[in-house]
């Protein structure tokens, strides 16, 4: 049963590894969630959590799979009617007429690489084909490597998640000393800092400001609540998780991701920063819309300067082991009760359920550590979304099915996010709703197409978004 509406009680499934090896770490969770009040955590092994009231939760040394009861789990195929070479057709009539320039895709199932590849064009202006190795900008996809790097390290005993972030980076600061010192490594990850405005200072980083300049600005920007009891999602403050990650392992971040992730997983056309996707062999620039049609750019610096935020650059085939790896299928570098960890949610978040097709397929929303956990019409999915000028990108990993599903593009348009919904109806089997017609005409129809979904989310602009410390970014990476 859907239950829509803040403070009332909501249904939230935990997220597990979607492999049948850990049926074991099954994360199912029925919560009480509001909009400013977590759930009643427990980490298996661990003290149970701290209620909202008494602030934050305890958290192991290392990495277990977060869960408040046990149940055994049947992965199933996908169900009848979920056809991949209907997707890639879909996916190509997107690029038609140049609806959008370009997009690449990746489907992942039971271990398999079913599809990685490219449509359209990279350029308007000097076209060559998408392909599979073809980089885009992953924008706030990259925040779940933020989070699983820093699993990573937590596995290894170099961090908690409940290090506090003020041990590690000596110049943090929020506007009161008590706040300042409780922000904890898992406060960062899940945008439980407890600062009062979404996005805060996105602005400041459109306007070309340093990241340091920002950061010292968190010190005089207004609090909502204790760190660990609110949700507002932000791109700065999450940040801060590179600077703890350089001082715990003495590496750079990008050292770091290149190093545990990029590399053993087989990411070779990934990077990190603007110069990362501009010396790629092959990358879609980005383009905004006109008149005349698409206009095409060249990438902004501005949300680079985040990089666990907003960093990485990536291909269909990238995302593809990506996928592979974060459905549990790559346990030599990312290990089971890690993955159940980073996608097990720790903070409601019901201004994700109100937009487009998330208005009817998701009955519950949370955040983890780098990921949104949504609960998909009574199924468990955990997913993300990213924007930056000139480039969209979603995806989302399927337990129940051992799926997953990455879409990038790089044009500012909201048209071919309804193929994500589209495929995860046929995987479920549920009626498909009118996210995207491809119609005999050639015609696509998406619900709500006037409204870019995947721009700031309807949370972000909500009255308590103000100032220039934090305002609706033209296309914050969300």
């Amino acid at each position: 049963m859907k239950v829509n509406g803040a403070g009332t009680t909501r249904k939230l499934l935990g997220m597990i590894s979607p492999r049948t090896a850990l049926s074991a770490a099954l994360l199912t969770c029925i919560a009480p969630l509001s909009a400013q009040t977590p759930a009643v955590l427990r980490w298996d092994g661990a003290a149970p959590a701290q209620t909202a009231a008494s602030g934050g939760y305890e958290a192991p040394a290392q990495p277990l799979p977060y869960r408040t009861q046990l149940a055994s789990l049947q992965v199933q195929p996908p169900a009848r009617g979920f056809d991949v070479a209907r997707f890639e057709a879909m996916a190509s009539e997107l690029t038609i007429g140049q609806r959008v320039p370009g997009l690449a895709m990746a489907i992942v199932q039971d271990g398999r690489v079913l599809s990685a590849r490219g449509y359209g064009v990279t350029d308007v202006v000097s076209p060559q084909a998408v392909d599979g190795h073809t980089v885009f900008r992953l924008a706030s996809l990259s925040k779940a490597f933020a989070g699983t790097v820093t699993g990573l390290l937590v596995n290894d005993g170099t961090l908690r998640w409940d290090s506090k972030v003020d041990d590690y980076v000596a110049d943090f600061r929020l506007s009161d000393p008590y706040a300042t010192a409780k922000v904890t490594v898992a406060d960062l990850l899940s945008h439980r800092v407890g600062l009062k405005h979404y996005n805060s200072f996105d602005r400041d980083i459109e306007a070309y400001a340093s990241y340091q300049q920002v950061t010292h600005k968190l010190a005089d920007a207004p609090l909502a609540c204790a760190p660990g009891d609110c949700y507002a999602y932000q791109n700065v403050a999450f940040s801060l998780i590179g600077d703890v990650v350089r001082e715990a392992s003495g590496q750079s971040y990008e050292q770091l991701v290149q190093q545990r992730l990029f590399a053993p997983l087989g990411m070779r056309d990934a990077s990190l920063g603007l110069a990362g996707i501009e010396h790629s062999r092959h990358w879609a620039k980005p383009h905004s819309r006109s008149r005349n049609g698409w206009v095409s750019l060249m990438p902004k610096p501005t949300y680079y300067r985040l990089p666990p935020a907003a960093g990485v650059n990536a291909s269909a085939s990238d995302m593809a082991q990506w996928l592979l790896a974060q459905t549990g299928h790559r346990t030599d570098v990312l290990p089971l009760p890690l993955l159940a960890t980073l996608h097990a949610p720790v903070i409601a978040t019901p201004g994700q359920m109100g937009r487009g097709w998330r208005r009817e397929r998701i009955w519950a929303a949370g955040y983890g550590l780098g990921w949104r956990v949504f609960e998909y019409a009574g199924h468990p999915v955990v997913f993300h979304a990213g924007a930056v000028e000139g480039y969209r990108s979603l995806i989302a990993l399927v337990p129940e099915r051992d799926l997953g599903v990455a879409l990038m593009w790089n044009g500012s348009s909201s048209l071919p996010s309804g193929l994500l919904p589209t495929i995860l109806d046929r995987a479920f089997g549920l009626q498909g709703g009118p996210w995207l017609d491809v119609l005999p005409t050639d015609q696509l129809l998406l619900a709500g197409e006037d409204k870019d979904e995947n721009d700031a989310d309807a949370e972000s602009a909500s009255p308590r978004t103000q100032g220039s410390s934090s305002s609706k970014a033209s296309a914050s990476p969300e």
